[in-house]
């Protein structure tokens, strides 16, 4: 204890510790046959292993394009700690999505655990590959331990029962080792290589307490500790991140097939929403009736949601990530979803549709939602195998800046507008038109320009395709005729050999289907109350 916690109450008795406090609600038994009782008269666990997990393999083929990355260096990447919400209450745990590319773990019973890449002789680690992998992870407490029942965080009693190392290593093909061994994995032989020590590299910024071990390491077997140089530091451990990103650029099969696992359950999320429109129009906070219509399908089929989830009405769909959802939904009024559901593998689909409030577009939403329809399919054309990423954008922005100039909005020609010295359009779309999918809705973050912006679209991609109109309330740069309309569709593509995919093309997308598909799901569900 510290001085603080050494401080007398006025009875001279101790203080008791702030950290400990949290328990004072428990009145947890300690009495020895208490704790006798509860480690006894348990069945015995099961002895059978399960089978090799499909991603296993693909999972290993990830971890061999990485350590042919980093030949001769230790490669440490977290999955990251339990976070708290408040007080003793933590957020649902979800890896870090570099870890579970690699590990092919995914829900949520890895929390601390830490991959490891070991480098070893040329030709002698995994599959022939430079460095060995080991899984180090905390595992439940046998039930004859106090943390059986007295930890709210690991104990099986609290938690439910997880995976041992053991069923781990069978799953997945490889191996694993208890956390307490993971301080001497990170920092034996750490030095510099022309002294016979091991460079490391750290995916940084996952798990504070495994930051502070590296860092520590770095320092203490430093020839000059003092002027340590930690830009070169952050440039190692950074290039780590930049790889592990850049790795997902390219989806294997085991990954595509669980994005259309994802975007099937996306879909069914959204004949969820148009159930429950009735109820959200009669609704003060409408918004949050659709939101927790699609939040139910994503936790019935999936594991969570992939974001949080967009459920625009009115003038708040112009805000382009407008996730309060308090809004009422009026009839007459359109109605932006943007929502995905994340399936067990941690993969997530990313769809909008833009609805109708009441079923039906009134002339000018309709106008306006052909308009960006029409910027979707010119950019899903332009996403061909060889063409630029860049190019879907430029195709998409062309043609909402060549609407907007014939309604008379824009100030300019097209040409000006187009063009890097003009870009007018923009104001009524200043977002980009797609973006990587997969373990991240954002996916492959960290990867270079060249390789995202820049890159070359190849067979294996997965990306989404959402261009936009946002006409404000406030904007009076447009006839007031459209104020209050915002229009955005996203679909989820998939590009092959052949070209693209739109893996989300079950979902309606002209403005008639959209009609039918609403009027169908109305007379269903008018037929089940009758």
């Amino acid at each position: 204890m510290n001085d603080a916690e050494n401080t007398p109450n006025a009875d001279n008795t101790p203080s008791q510790p702030l950290d400990e406090r949290v328990n004072n609600r428990s009145q947890r038994p300690s009495s020895d046959a208490f704790k006798a009782f509860m480690a006894s008269n348990w069945a015995p666990s099961s002895n059978e292993l399960p089978a090799r997990d499909d991603v296993a393999g693909h999972a290993a083929h990830r971890r061999k394009a990485i350590s042919d990355q980093f030949k001769g260096e230790r490669l440490v990447i977290p999955a990251g700690p339990l976070k708290v919400r408040s007080n003793d209450c933590d957020y649902r745990f979800r890896p870090h999505s570099g870890f579970a590319h690699l590990t092919g773990l995914g829900l949520d019973h890895e929390p601390d655990a830490v991959l490891i890449l070991e480098p070893v002789a040329e030709g002698t680690g995994d599959d022939g590959g430079h460095h060995r992998a080991t899984l180090y992870f905390r595992p439940l407490a046998g039930r004859d331990t106090e943390r059986f029942y007295a930890d709210s965080r690991s104990g099986e009693f609290w938690i439910g029962a997880r995976p041992t190392l053991a069923e781990f290593e069978a799953s997945l093909g490889l191996a694993t080792a208890h956390i307490d061994q993971l301080e001497a994995a990170i920092t034996k032989n750490v030095g510099a290589p022309e002294i016979g020590g091991i460079s490391i590299r750290l995916v940084r910024k996952v798990d504070e307490n495994i930051d502070a071990l590296v860092d520590t390491a770095r320092y203490n077997t430093a020839k000059d500790p003092e002027n340590l140089d930690l830009a070169v530091l952050d440039a190692l451990d950074e290039k780590l991140t930049e790889a592990l990103s850049e790795l997902r650029l390219l989806k294997d099969e085991w990954e595509i097939e669980q994005m259309k696992i994802a975007v099937a359950a996306t879909v069914e999320g959204f004949t969820e929403v148009v159930k429950a429109l009735p109820r959200a129009l009669t609704h003060a906070r409408g918004e949050r009736v659709v939101e927790g219509a699609f939040f139910a399908r994503a936790r019935e089929v999936g594991n969570e949601l992939g974001y949080d989830t967009i459920a625009a009405s009115g003038n708040n769909a112009t805000v382009l990530h407008w996730t309060r959802n308090t809004g009422k939904i009026n009839a007459g009024e359109l109605l932006l979803l943007d929502a995905g559901v994340e399936v067990d593998s941690l993969y997530t689909a990313d769809i909008t549709r833009t609805l109708p409030a009441n079923g039906l577009f009134s002339e000018v939403q309709r106008k306006v939602y052909e308009a960006v329809l029409d910027a979707a399919d010119a950019g899903f054309a332009a996403a061909q195998p060889g063409a630029k990423f860049r190019d879907i954008h430029t195709a998409a922005t062309t043609v909402l800046a060549e609407r907007l100039a014939d309604w008379g909005i824009l100030p300019v020609s097209v040409g000006e507008a187009i063009s890097p010295e003009g870009q007018q359009h923009r104001r009524w779309m200043p977002h980009g038109t797609s973006h990587h999918l997969g373990l991240d809705v954002h996916d492959c973050a960290q990867a270079r320009r060249e390789l995202y912006l820049d890159g070359v679209l190849t067979a294996g991609m997965v990306f989404t395709i959402e261009p936009g109109l946002y006409f404000k309330n406030e904007d009076l740069a447009i006839p007031e005729e459209y104020r209050g309309i915002g229009v955005r569709i996203e679909d989820d593509i998939l590009m092959t050999t052949d070209g693209p995919v739109n893996l989300s093309a079950a979902l309606p997308r002209k403005a008639d289907d959209v009609e039918s598909w609403m009027a169908g799901i109305y007379r269903e569900a008018d037929g089940e109350a009758s």
